[in-house]
């Protein structure tokens, strides 16, 4: 169990970097199979003849349970024990994918995928909640640092590693990559990571788990069918209503019940609500902005899926080399400023991708990704610091996972109001001699051009939606900074715990 000093403060676990160190592998896997997914689609497609539906279930059915389950992972961890949920994580994780290694059909793949969303559920609020176990107040904004960097690396490391496997194996490479990290990762946290849940008993708040899940998959549903059906459709509408209207009553009964799932006068703490309200913004302008310029490294630049994984690596290797300072700067300057300053400087890397063109090369991407990786190791750990010394140290699951939740809405909610404005800007500035329908991806425009010029004029179309886009991501991002900046502030927030 946790040790505790005779003043009933958490003193670090004597083994704690070796511990942080497994959590983060455990973290670093989930995170990379998003990705990674996305590189082998067009592989998968063609080895298990899937149709246009069958791919989005695909990726759905991951996103959905992911995000249908963290509020209530996040619970279970603290009541039932933080290492237990770990390991059946774990289980679920890589046992989810060998199955998926093996599918023979999509919709084997499918419910491998929805197998792995369970297991990614448990497994991501356990790692940050297990890591406040760990450390004390003076180690833990080193340990966050670090499990920040991990969570960013694995944004950027996915096409890389997806993209190399394709090259010499087959689709199911992607998957079984997870087996032997998986296996490893199992044993070291059963050795390694004590075991901590809350002291207390609590009841299951059942009503409150229903509703959460009901929320969550009917906002997350809602939102990733806008770019196919669009935001008037009822495909879009009635789970988004349904979702909204469970958040409304899932707020309603935690407000009265005696013992709540999540325990909403956490929102009282400035420190704590300006922490997750920034993190869901900052998702917002990534998921968004990122995952659509991706498109403009492929179908712009003309990189294949490895290259373009490539050209992403500086995001990664800048948030690796200015993580470590991010402590250093809270302690110098305070936690608010350090977060604004760090979104500010994320806002302004997007803002310098926006100006990207479709003969600019490859030098404004990179003055860019460099810009958006210094403000990502600026600002994430001290937000997630300040996020995790807000709550009870036996509350950590729960608000975990309302932060992860949060950040899947955000993503979510960036990929599709952004791709709606890429799509109407693209749209709208596509060459009139090409035939309908071609507006729907870049794709069809670019097949359908029959000339030089029209294929530099689908480009330069696709150019101006994504600079668009980039602009909302960098307002998303610097609105994040001022509401932290705002937040964090008051009632003395901005103290430093070193």
């Amino acid at each position: 169990m946790t040790q505790l000093s005779p003043a009933g403060q958490c003193t670090s676990h004597p083994r704690r970097w070796a511990i942080l160190s497994v959590l983060c592998l455990a973290l670093l896997v989930v995170l990379l199979d998003n990705t990674v997914l996305n590189v082998a689609i067009p592989a998968i497609t063609e080895s298990l003849g899937a149709t246009t539906a069958e791919i989005q279930w695909m990726i759905n059915a991951y996103s959905l349970v992911l995000a249908g389950l963290l509020l209530t992972t996040g619970s279970f961890a603290d009541r039932f024990g933080r290492k237990r949920a770990l390991l059946i994580g774990l289980v679920l994780f890589t046992g989810g994918s060998a199955i998926a290694a093996l599918a023979q059909t999509p919709l084997q793949l499918i419910l491998a995928r929805g197998g792995m969303g369970i297991g990614a559920a448990l497994l991501m609020p356990s790692t940050l909640a297990v890591l406040m176990q760990i450390f004390d107040e003076k180690e833990r904004p080193k340990a966050i640092a670090a499990w920040s960097a991990v969570a960013s690396l694995g944004f950027a490391l996915g096409p890389v590693i997806g993209g190399g496997l394709l090259e010499h194996f087959w689709w199911g490479s992607v998957f079984v990559l997870n087996l032997p990290v998986g296996a490893v990762a199992i044993t070291a946290i059963a050795l390694l990571v004590p075991e901590s849940k809350t002291p207390t008993t609590r009841r299951i708040d059942l009503p409150g788990v229903l509703l959460s899940v009901v929320m969550s998959v009917g906002v997350v549903y809602g939102i990733i069918s806008v770019p196919e059906h669009g935001w008037g459709s009822a495909r879009v509408l009635v789970p988004l209503v349904a979702g909204l209207l469970a958040g409304a009553a899932f707020i309603a009964w935690e407000r009265r019940t005696a013992e709540p799932m999540l325990d909403l006068t956490l929102f009282r703490n400035p420190r704590f609500t300006g922490a997750v309200a920034s993190n869901a913004l900052v998702a917002f302008a990534m998921g968004g902005s990122l995952f659509l310029f991706t498109q403009y490294l492929q179908f712009v630049l003309g990189y294949s899926p490895l290259e373009a994984g490539f050209r992403v690596m500086p995001l990664a290797v800048s948030v690796l080399l200015v993580t470590p300072f991010s402590p250093r700067i809270s302690a110098r300057i305070g936690i608010p400023a350090t977060i604004a300053a760090g979104l500010t400087v994320l806002g302004g890397g997007l803002l310098a991708l926006s100006f990207v063109t479709t003969d600019s090369g490859y030098g404004p991407t990179l003055l860019g990704l460099v810009l958006v990786g210094a403000g990502v190791g600026i600002a994430m750990p001290t937000s997630a610091n300040a996020l995790m010394g807000a709550i009870p140290r036996e509350r950590a699951g729960i608000a975990s996972g309302l932060t992860s939740t949060l950040q899947e809405f955000g993503t979510s909610l960036g990929v599709a109001i952004l791709g709606s404005l890429v799509a109407a800007r693209f749209a709208a500035e596509l060459p009139s001699s090409l035939p309908e329908g071609v507006e729907r991806s870049i794709g069809l425009a670019l097949q359908a051009a029959g000339t030089p010029e029209a294929v530099h004029a689908v480009r330069d179309a696709f150019v101006s939606g994504i600079s668009v886009s980039l602009l909302c991501g960098a307002a998303a991002a610097v609105a994040a900074g001022v509401l932290a900046w705002v937040l964090l502030r008051r009632e003395g927030a901005d103290r430093v715990d070193a």
